[in-house]
């Protein structure tokens, strides 16, 4: 039977289109397949393997989390490099970017003459007008130049700490750069003198709170010694310096190597100052020394450039002149000999020619012997009454005719240096000027040659016997603190601080030992205590850790229940980080578990030469032209 035409074409149509569409379906798939391999491994092959590629027909989907805006541009790039970039349909995200880190805050502080200057970059949350008013109001007549930028961040811990300390340090120091940031304060300033230095370094430790590192770097200008002075002398009990003074560190052991080979006995000081006559300083005094103890017996002075040499009586002529002659010849050009030889006393003449006048450890001086008239006398007493108090002095000198010419000064130098010492005896002669007693001033020996040397003239004979003893503590200054905390070692070594086991409850045994530290740091007064807590490596470290700072903090509020002042000081602990003994006894986990006061000491800030410093180095590097004599290096080396 055949089919109707009809039929027969629709057959044949209906099933050509079902070939056509399976064609169809087939080829999409095919490049769907295509383009997303082609996609995924240029994407791999650019190190994008966290973008997901899904075909969509023609389209290619991308969809992931790209860490950052460029990642995904450049995956989005190597997609539309495989195919074309209107069939690339972008859905990727971009990770959300983590906060910025806040910027580093700190404030530098400048103080001088000209005023004060404040630079740096602070939070924005500073109150800038409250510290302009704070730093204003250390000088009223100063100008305060505010050259701070700010951000808006948070106020790091410790910034107001910082800053107060910062500008507390600051009242305390007219000339100083002080660089305050959260975690650190710097300190750079200079004081008049080396005692002054002390001070400030002790007073700013003492205040800076515990939260606050510091760093301190005060520098006490080297003094200007005129005139620049040397004084040694040999006697029977050996060589010992009145005074000594070097431009720097390398002449100072110069002199005393050569001192040392003279028969240098006992302690001496040798003051480093500028204001040096030459930079053959050393080499001339060297060659001084060695010439004295060539001799046997005597004194050399070194005044500025001239140089006096004088024997003991007795010596041998022949010797003198050899030795003198040397001498003569071998000191650098700059620098003027001037040598004596006594010669034997004759018969004394009836009554001693001298001038006395001592001092008592109260403060009265009595002035006696002679003097050339009734002026000589006045001004002699008037002199007197203004250096030591016109109710302290007792005048008993006696008016003689035809004494030395140079009396007057030999008299009048003699009680200036006598007004150095805390209490002693002057004796002048018309052949010396002797001065023996006590100081509380370490540099009067040094500072009453020098002033003698320059007063009396060259080659002219004086003796000093001059001890130090340190001023008596005022009533009211507190203990040094390094001495506090080797106080608290003593106690700890006789009565150890224990706990209850596994807790941080103080042990009875132990609460005579507190009670004995906290007598001691009440007498200390504020300073900067670390108080910390150490144990055993039994158990976790994380559990170790915490139990050492509880014990710490323990200890902490003992003091405070006993009254002792602790606003600078911190409990820390370390756990089991810091053993002093093995963890693997009985006796050595004892050792470890235990309490320690430690100073919170300044960090160490680098030394900055200054400017005069730096121009008297190099005046000594430039200006010494002149070779060392060989012989005499060869000698000084000779120990």
């Amino acid at each position: 039977m055949r089919l109707p035409y009809f039929l027969t074409s629709a057959l044949i149509f209906a099933v050509s289109a079902g070939i056509c569409l399976l064609g169809a379906s087939y080829a999409v798939t095919k490049v769907e397949e295509n383009s997303e391999l082609a996609v995924r491994r240029a994407l791999s092959l650019k190190g994008h393997e966290w973008a997901e590629v899904q075909s969509d027909g023609l389209r290619v989907v991308l969809t992931g989390i790209a860490p950052d805006e460029a990642t995904r541009f450049n995956a989005l790039t190597a997609a539309g490099s495989e195919v074309d970039t209107s069939r690339v349909i972008d859905e990727m995200e971009v990770a959300p970017t983590a906060d910025l880190a806040p910027p580093l805050f700190s404030a530098e502080i400048l103080r001088n003459e000209s005023g004060i200057s404040v630079i740096g970059l602070i939070p924005a949350s500073v109150d800038r007008e409250a510290l302009m008013a704070r730093l204003q109001g250390l000088d009223e007549g100063a100008r305060v130049f505010d050259l701070m930028e700010s951000a808006d961040y948070q106020k790091p811990d410790g910034w107001d700490d910082a800053i107060s300390y910062a500008v507390l340090a600051l009242s305390k120091l007219p000339r100083a750069k002080i660089s305050a940031s959260p975690d650190l304060v710097k300190i750079t300033a200079i004081a008049d003198s080396q005692k002054e230095k002390e001070r400030l370094e002790q007073e700013l430790t003492r205040a800076a709170p515990p939260s606050v590192r510091i760093g301190l770097a005060i520098s006490a200008p080297r003094p200007v010694i005129t005139p620049f002075t040397l004084r040694y002398l040999i006697t029977e009990s050996g060589g010992v310096f009145d005074a000594c003074s070097a431009q720097d560190e390398k002449a100072r052991d110069t002199i005393v190597k050569a001192a040392q080979t003279a028969g240098l006995t006992g302690p001496y000081t040798c003051t480093i100052g500028l204001g040096v006559p030459s930079p053959r300083w050393a080499e001339a005094a060297k060659l001084s020394i060695a010439a004295l103890a060539d001799i046997g017996r005597g004194s050399i002075t070194m005044s500025d450039a001239d140089i006096s040499l004088i024997a003991e009586v007795g010596t041998d002529p022949a010797l003198f002149d050899r030795v003198v002659g040397e001498l003569e010849n071998a000191l650098p050009e700059v620098f003027a000999l001037h040598a004596v030889l006594p010669k034997p006393e004759a018969e004394e003449q009836a009554g001693p020619i001298e001038f006395t006048a001592t001092r008592s450890p109260e403060g009265l001086v009595q002035l006696r012997g002679r003097l050339g008239d009734e002026l000589q006398r006045d001004m002699i007493n008037s002199y007197a009454r203004a250096a030591f108090g016109s109710d302290q002095v007792h005048s008993a000198a006696r008016v003689v005719e035809q004494l030395p010419q140079d009396w007057p000064v030999r008299v009048l130098a003699g009680l200036e240096s006598l007004s150095w010492l805390n209490n002693g005896v002057l004796t002048v002669t018309p052949d010396s000027v002797a001065l023996t007693g006590m100081s509380h001033d370490q540099d009067a020996k040094a500072v009453i040659a020098g002033m003698l040397s320059a007063k009396l003239g060259d080659a002219q004979e004086f003796t000093l016997s001059i001890t130090y003893q340190a001023p008596p503590e005022p009533e009211d200054a507190l203990p040094d603190p390094e001495q506090c905390e080797s106080r608290i070692v003593e106690v700890q070594a006789g009565g150890k601080i224990t706990f209850e086991p596994g807790s941080a409850t103080v042990a009875s045994g132990s609460r005579d030992s507190l009670n004995q530290i906290a007598e001691i740091l009440r007498e200390c007064g504020p300073i900067r205590m670390e108080i910390q807590g150490h144990t055993d490596s039994q158990g976790r470290e994380e559990m170790n850790q915490q139990l050492s700072q509880s014990r710490a903090q323990s200890i902490l509020n003992e003091l405070r229940a006993r009254r002792v002042p602790t606003s600078s000081y911190s409990a820390v602990g370390y756990g089991e980080t810091q053993p002093i003994a093995d963890n693997g006894t009985e006796e050595g986990r004892e050792e470890n578990r235990r309490i320690e006061f430690r100073l919170i000491r300044p960090e160490p800030v680098a030394r900055q030469e200054t400017g005069l410093e730096a121009l008297e180095t190099q005046a000594s590097s430039t200006d010494a032209t002149q070779p060392v004599d060989d012989a005499s290096d060869t000698d000084a080396g000779d120990q």
